[in-house]
């Protein structure tokens, strides 16, 4: 999987609302209702994470979630983390 450059992952975040190119990786935060609905929220992407065999960087502390993508065998941001970010936003809007 080929590294996008700057240009195009800015252009690809157009497309995902809220999430950002920070220190070489993608990444957005969600606040949720408690910690009961984000660590649910967590248990569906970690499923998903899974079956894209793509894993995020994230933390959580309470009701919140913050998730960061990047492909670490490509050294950065490539489609693979696009497509994963679109994923996550949504399981989180439904």
């Amino acid at each position: 999987m080929e590294k996008l450059n700057t240009a195009k992952i800015e252009e690809s975040l157009k497309n995902l609302s809220g999430w950002s190119l920070k220190n070489g990786m993608i990444e957005k935060s969600f606040k949720f209702k408690n910690f009961k609905e984000a660590f649910s929220v967590m248990t569906r992407i970690a499923f998903e994470c899974e079956q894209q065999n793509h894993h995020p960087n994230w933390e959580n502390v309470y009701n919140n979630l913050t998730i960061k993508l990047n492909t670490h065998d490509a050294g950065g941001v490539t489609e693979k983390d696009i497509h994963l970010a679109q994923t996550i936003e949504n399981i989180v809007n439904n």
